[in-house]
C-alpha cells in the first residue's frame, strides 16, 4: 500500500527518529544458525509508516543487527524514492547539419541514376 509523501519530506538523521516513523514486526527466521534463529524472534520486518515501503532482514543472528541492516536497507530505498529524475533535454541537429546530410543523399541518389543502364527502346 504505497502513500503519497509529502513534497518537504526530509529522512531523518538519527536511527532513532527514523525507527519511531516506522511499524517493527520481529518474527522467527529460517535457515542456518541453530537454535537461536528457529527459536527466537530474530528477523525484523521494518514498514515505513509515510510511505508504506516496507523492508525485512534476516541475515545475522542478533535481532539488533538485523534491525540496523533493515534501517540502511530503508534508507537507501527512502533516498531512491525521493530523489526525483532530471529532466529531459532534447537534442537537435544544427541546421548546417541537416544540409550537409541531405546534400549528401541527394549526391548518392545522383550517383545510382548514372550507374543505371540507358533505356533502349
Amino acid at each position: 500500500m504505497e502513500r503519497k509523501m509529502p513534497d518537504n519530506y526530509a529522512i531523518p538523521p538519527s536511527d532513532d527518529d527514523l525507527l519511531s516513523e516506522c511499524e517493527i514486526e520481529t518474527y522467527c527466521s529460517t535457515g542456518p544458525g541453530g537454535q537461536n534463529v528457529n527459536k527466537r524472534e530474530t528477523a525484523v520486518r521494518l514498514r515505513h509508516l509515510p510511505s508504506g515501503i516496507v523492508v525485512t532482514c534476516q541475515e545475522e543472528r542478533a535481532q539488533y543487527r538485523n534491525k540496523r541492516i533493515a534501517l540502511e536497507n530503508l534508507r537507501l530505498k527512502l533516498k531512491k524514492w525521493i530523489k526525483k529524475p532530471r529532466k529531459r533535454i532534447p537534442t537537435t541537429l544544427p541546421v548546417d547539419v541537416k544540409e550537409k546530410i541531405l546534400e549528401n543523399k541527394k549526391r548518392k541518389s545522383r550517383k545510382k541514376q548514372e550507374r543505371k543502364k540507358p533505356v533502349i527502346e
